[in-house]
């Protein structure tokens, strides 16, 4: 009962903070009210009901269920989660640097980290792991690899791991260090005057990272930088600041914030001196750059600073503070939204009717309020940032979405590397025409099969005609044009071979160069990238998006 007391208490704080969202001299007595309902009914659950009830995941539920009418942002960690909060925060834990996933009730290696204790003691991706100090994971099917293969640092940690190609199973001794995720996982030239930044996290070092990266590769000569942003979620509103401060003068406005506690409500400036305010700069943006990419991009282009190129931008404008609850567990709540330097919130306005992932469909322009940037191009706020060049979504084919979600690109990859121990460097690795008739054909008897866009429209053409009763009347014509739109597996793997043989090769030299080849081989057919490089050898056309007059 003291454990439970304990659950109950936590859960009463919970309530207690959504209920001060309302004025205390007409919320009282509801507050009251409430909070003795909630404990009266976990006593009465606890004493009867018919099974054993788990105290902490009720709770926990009920807390998640509660803050799920909010916003996607505001979270609950429990005790046993804030070693993980930490790592979000950080990007830093003590382990391998392995990261691994469950497929088909094996723990296979499924990245793993640059320069990380995994990388170095020789663990491949797609290994499977067995054993950890000992404990068979292929038996223990409760053991939880993550947390075993992390401890103290320096300590030594003993894995067996089944690999393919080898018929016995591999064993290693890995020594745990502090591993580091970090924000930039690659950098470099694009072309003897352009340099490229990826920045993928927001965490404590973020800035630091960026800055080297931005001095070093201005000191191999880059006259022109594509930062990209795209994929990357946000962080640390500190990093986004600093990481604008680059780019903007000292002092000069990035972000405020204004909510409902006004003595939280706050202007923040770029509290130094530059690295650089004149190089030319694309930031690459697409639906996924969230929060603080969002700052750094919006800020990028109300001040003219820059061209974005990609598409909208996810529209999370919302800042989350963290508080300490009882019994080591803590709220990250959402107490303001921001603000950037032309006045626009680049806050999504209705979270009431959002999409299964969080985000926000098209917001009617009758809802957008517009803004001037600093040369008074307009702007709109209330879903995130428009990009100033455009570029379409990438959409996968059928088939392909189907290899990659079956698991027999990341299958076939471990087949070719255990066949192929080096391969050419990940800018010039190509896959022959009859290398990739092999993969046609390992693929003959694997499962994989799909349905296809036209195919579902034809389906709902067909259930159409049949209510409205034309059905009989085009039976004949449907049967034959249906016929010739159902796909063929063998001659989908023909019409689309040149990307589904970009699909394997870019998997393939994932699991050989890990993230930074991964990273080079992409740049041969990325848009994004090449709309920058074609705006960069144009910089009348540049400079005239910047002024508003293309």
């Amino acid at each position: 009962m003291k454990h439970l007391r304990k659950i109950t208490l936590a859960a009463v704080c919970m309530i207690g903070i959504g209920f001060f969202a309302f004025r205390p001299d007409e919320r009282f007595f509801e507050i009251a009210r409430n909070l003795d309902i909630y404990a009266t009914l976990f006593k009465e659950l606890n004493r009867y009901y018919v099974d054993e009830i788990n105290p902490n995941r009720l709770t926990k539920m009920s807390i998640e269920s509660m803050l799920k009418n909010l916003d996607p942002y505001t979270n609950f960690y429990a005790e046993d989660e804030i070693e993980d909060y930490r790592t979000m925060t950080t990007g830093q834990y003590t382990g391998i640097g392995a990261i691994i996933t469950n497929n088909k009730g094996k723990n296979i290696v499924y990245s793993i980290i640059e320069g990380s204790p995994a990388e170095k003691a020789g663990v491949h991706i797609g290994d499977e792991i067995v054993k950890i100090d000992g404990v068979d994971l292929t038996t223990r099917k409760d053991a939880n690899p993550d947390k075993l293969m992390k401890g103290q640092a320096n300590s030594t940690v003993k894995l067996a791991v089944r690999r393919v190609g080898s018929p016995s199973l591999v064993e290693m001794n890995v020594t745990r260090e502090f591993v580091k995720t970090g924000n930039v996982p690659y950098y470099g030239m694009l072309s003897d005057e352009v340099g490229y930044i990826d920045l993928k996290d927001f965490n404590q070092t973020a800035a630091r990272e960026v800055k080297t990266a931005l001095v070093e590769l201005k000191g191999k000569g880059m006259k022109k930088l594509v930062l990209d942003v795209r994929e990357n979620p946000g962080g640390l509103l500190d990093q986004a600041v600093l990481i604008c401060n680059l780019f903007i003068p000292k002092d000069a406005e990035v972000v405020s914030n204004r909510g409902k506690v006004t003595e939280w409500n706050k202007t923040y400036t770029a509290p130094m001196a530059p690295v650089d305010t004149e190089i030319p700069l694309v930031v690459l943006v697409n639906g996924r750059s969230a929060s603080a990419s969002e700052i750094v991009s919006g800020v990028i282009q109300d001040y003219d600073r820059g061209v974005l190129i990609g598409q909208r931008t996810y529209g999370k404008g919302l800042v989350q503070t963290t508080r300490d609850l009882s019994y080591n567990t803590k709220l990250k709540v959402t107490v303001a939204k921001y603000y950037i330097p032309s006045g626009r919130c680049i806050q999504a306005i209705d979270y009431s009717h959002r999409n299964a992932d969080g985000s926000v469909g098209k917001i009617p322009d009758s809802l957008k309020v517009a803004f001037k940037t600093r040369n008074g191009r307009v702007v709109y706020d209330g879903g995130g940032v428009e990009p100033d060049v455009p570029t379409d979504v990438v959409s996968r084919t059928s088939i392909i979405n189907s290899l990659g979600s079956k698991g027999l690109f990341f299958d076939y990859a471990l087949k070719y590397r255990a066949e192929h121990p080096t391969i050419k460097p990940a800018k010039e690795f190509e896959l022959s025409d009859a290398e990739y008739q092999s993969f046609v054909t390992w693929l003959k008897d694997k499962e994989y099969d799909y349905t296809t866009q036209v195919e579902r429209d034809l389906g709902e053409l067909e259930a159409s005609a049949k209510k409205e009763k034309y059905f009989d009347a085009i039976q004949e014509q449907f049967k034959a044009l249906k016929t010739k739109l159902t796909h063929s597996k063998d001659t989908d793997l023909v019409s689309f071979k040149k990307d589904i043989k970009q699909m394997l090769e870019r998997e393939i030299v994932s699991h050989v160069y890990l993230q930074k080849g991964e990273r080079e081989f992409v740049f041969r057919t990325d848009p994004e990238v090449k709309s920058a490089l074609d705006l960069f050898k144009d910089m009348p056309r540049y400079e005239k998006i910047l002024k508003g007059t293309k």
